[in-house]
C-alpha cells in the first residue's frame, strides 16, 4: 500500500502533482563490479522470458522444469544475495527442485495442468503456505510462524502445476505500522532495492515482488494491495500489475488489512503472463464471501487484442502542474492511444473525491485490528493478538524498530470493534462516495476507462527520515471502491519507469485487459533493468 500518500496527507491528496525530486540519492561505491557506465553487465540466459517461451523450451526438452527452477535459484543467489542484492526474496522454498521434478514427472507421462505447468512463481511473505516456509509479514514477531495450511490462492497455484520458488520480502506489516516507514523494509526482510537504480526505493509494500520479477529473478510473482501495494512498486519496476475487483481473488489464508480492500493480484513482465496467472487465481472460495458474488471468467486471454483500442472512450486524469518527465511520458502515451482508435477526454476524479478526506484511512485502521486478530488466533504463531505485536515490538525494539515506530499498530489497537458508529460512517463515506464518483465520471463521458499515471517515479530510500512523497499517487480510487485496476509501462525518464494506469466499474477486468494489452503491444515500453548505482552514476 503507498501509504506515504494518504497516511501523512490524506487518501486522495496523492491525486496533486508537485515537483519531483530528482537529485541522486547517493554516489557510486567503489567496490561494485559494474560498466564503466555504473551499470551491471546481465546476459542470464532467462532475461526476458515469458510463460508461453519457457512452455515452448519444456515440450521441445531444451528445458526441464527442473533446469529452469535451478536457473532462477542460481539467478538469485547471484543478483539477489551478491553482486546488487536487491534483497528481494525473503526465503527460497527448500520443496522447489522437488515441485519441478513432480511436474517433470507428469509432463513426461503426457499431463499437462495448463500454461503454468512447471512454472517458477514467487509470492508475497504475507500469504501463508503450509509448507517449510514461514509466513510473516516481514515481522519478527511472527518469525517462527509456519502457516498450517496453503492459502486458497496457493493452492490453485499448485492445482496449476506451478513451482513456488519462494517468498518475497514486503514492507512490513503491508506498510501498514507507522507514518514515518521505508517502503520496502522489514526487520525481519530488512531493505529491499530497486533493480533499475539500487539507491531508490521499489515501493510498497509489494516491494519485493516488484524488485525480483523486474530483475528476472522469476517468471512472475504475487503481491497483495489494499491501496497501490501492486499497481505501484509494478509502475515504478517497470512491470505490468492486475489489482482485480475485491472478490475475484480469495483473500483467504492472507495476513490482512482490510476486508473491504485487500486482494491479490498478479505482477509480470507483460501483459499476457499477468493474466494468465489471474486466470489461475481465480475462484469461489466459501471461506471468503466476497468472492461468493464474483464475476469469474474461465480464460482471461480470450481478451488479448492487439486491436482492443479501437473504438475505446478513455478518461485521462487532469495533471495538476506536472513534471517534466511524467508529462512527457504522458503525451507521448496518449498518442499512442489515439493511433490505436482510442478516443481521449479529459476528466477531474480527484476533485470529486476530496470530500473523503482520511474516511479510508480510518477503515483500514479498525478493519486491520479486527483481521489481524482473527488471523493471529488461529495462527501458529507465539503472539495471538495485535495487542501482542505491538508488545513484542517494544520489547524488542532496538531489532523491531530501528528506524520507524509502530504508532499505526498503536492507533488500529485503540479503536473499537465493526460495530463502531465511527467505522460504519467512515465506510459508508469511503466506499459509496469513491464508487459513485467512478460510476458517474463513467457514464456521464460515456467512457470504457479511466487512465492516467499510476504514480510518481521511485523516490531515494531514506531510512532515516522515511518515504517521502514521489508528487503523485493514482490508486485509491480503485482501492477504496474495490474497482479493477492494470497498471502497463509507459516508459522511463533518466532510467525510472513510470507505468499508466486503467480502471473501471467492477468486474471490468476483460476490458481493462483488452486496453491494457493493445497499449503494451503498440508501445513496447517495458525494458530490462541495468542495476545502475545511482540515478546519476
Amino acid at each position: 500500500m503507498q501509504r506515504r500518500n494518504f497516511l501523512k496527507t490524506g487518501s486522495i491528496a496523492g491525486l496533486a502533482l508537485t515537483t519531483l525530486v530528482t537529485a541522486s540519492c547517493s554516489q557510486p561505491s567503489a567496490d561494485k563490479k559494474t560498466a564503466e557506465n555504473g551499470e551491471t553487465a546481465d546476459d542470464f540466459e532467462l532475461n526476458e522470458t515469458t510463460i508461453a517461451d519457457l512452455q515452448k523450451k519444456m515440450q521441445s526438452g531444451t528445458y526441464t522444469s527442473r533446469a529452469i527452477t535451478e536457473l532462477y535459484l542460481k539467478r538469485i543467489d547471484v543478483i539477489d544475495k551478491a553482486g546488487p542484492k536487491l534483497n528481494s526474496v525473503i526465503e527460497l522454498n527448500k520443496s522447489a527442485l522437488d515441485m519441478a521434478d513432480a511436474m517433470d514427472k507428469e509432463r513426461k507421462a503426457g499431463k499437462i495442468r495448463g500454461p503454468l505447468h512447471g512454472i517458477p512463481v514467487l509470492i508475497k511473505d504475507n500469504i501463508d503456505t503450509g509448507d517449510n516456509m514461514h509466513t510473516t509479514a516481514g515481522s519478527l514477531a511472527l518469525a517462527d510462524h509456519f502457516a498450517k495450511q496453503d492459502a486458497f490462492i496457493a493452492h490453485k497455484l499448485r492445482a496449476a502445476g506451478a513451482v513456488i520458488l519462494g517468498k518475497t520480502n514486503l514492507s512490513e506489516w503491508a506498510n501498514f505500522r507507522s507514518t514515518r516507514s521505508t517502503s520496502g523494509w522489514s526487520s525481519r526482510g530488512l531493505q529491499t532495492k530497486n533493480p533499475y537504480v539500487l539507491d531508490r526505493n521499489p515501493s510498497g509494500s509489494s516491494a519485493g515482488t516488484g524488485s525480483a520479477i523486474a530483475a528476472n529473478l522469476c517468471a512472475i510473482g504475487i503481491g497483495t494491495e489494499t491501496d497501490g501495494s501492486i499497481v505501484s512498486p509494478s509502475s515504478v519496476n517497470g512491470l505490468v500489475g492486475i489489482k482485480p475487483t475485491v472478490g475475484l481473488l480469495s483473500r483467504t489464508g492472507i495476513i490482512p488489512i482490510s476486508k473491504t480492500q485487500d486482494t491479490a493480484g498478479p505482477m509480470a513482465r507483460t501483459v499476457r503472463d499477468a493474466t494468465i496467472l489471474l486466470g489461475a487465481l481465480a475462484g469461489t472460495d466459501p471461506k471468503d464471501s466476497y468472492t461468493l458474488n464474483s464475476k469469474i471468467e474461465k480464460d482471461y486471454t480470450k481478451f488479448l487484442d492487439a486491436g482492443g483500442l479501437k473504438g475505446k472512450r478513455i478518461g485521462i486524469e487532469k495533471l495538476d502542474k506536472p513534471n517534466a518527465g511524467m508529462q512527457k511520458l504522458l503525451q507521448d502515451a496518449i498518442a499512442v492511444l489515439k493511433k490505436q482508435g482510442a478516443e481521449v477526454v479529459e476528466v477531474e476524479l480527484g476533485k470529486q473525491l476530496k470530500e473523503i478526506g482520511n474516511a479510508e484511512f480510518t477503515v483500514l485502521l479498525y478493519e486491520f485490528k479486527d483481521g489481524v486478530n482473527q488471523y493471529l488466533s488461529t495462527a501458529n504463531a507465539k503472539v495471538k493478538t495485535l495487542e501482542d505485536v505491538i508488545a513484542f515490538n517494544k520489547a524488542n525494539e532496538d531489532k523491531a524498530m530501528p528506524f520507524f515506530k509502530q504508532e499505526t499498530l498503536e492507533l488500529a489497537q485503540s479503536k473499537g470493534d465493526l460495530n463502531s458508529k465511527e467505522y460504519l460512517d467512515a465506510l459508508k463515506k469511503s466506499t459509496v462516495i469513491s464508487r459513485a464518483a467512478i460510476d458517474k465520471i463513467l457514464k456521464n463521458n460515456k467512457l470504457d476507462a479511466i487512465a492516467g499515471p499510476t504514480n510518481g517515479f521511485a523516490v531515494c530510500i531514506d531510512l532515516i527520515n522515511g518515504d517521502y512523497d514521489n508528487g503523485f499517487s493514482f490508486s485509491s480510487p480503485a482501492a477504496m471502491s474495490g474497482y479493477p485496476h492494470i497498471t502497463v509501462p509507459m516508459g522511463s525518464w533518466h532510467d525510472l519507469p513510470m507505468g499508466l494506469s486503467f480502471f473501471g466499474a467492477a468486474w471490468s477486468e476483460g476490458e481493462l485487459i483488452k486496453m491494457a494489452y493493445a497499449y503494451e503491444q503498440a508501445s513496447k515500453k517495458r525494458i530490462a533493468p541495468k542495476f545502475k548505482e545511482g540515478l546519476f552514476a
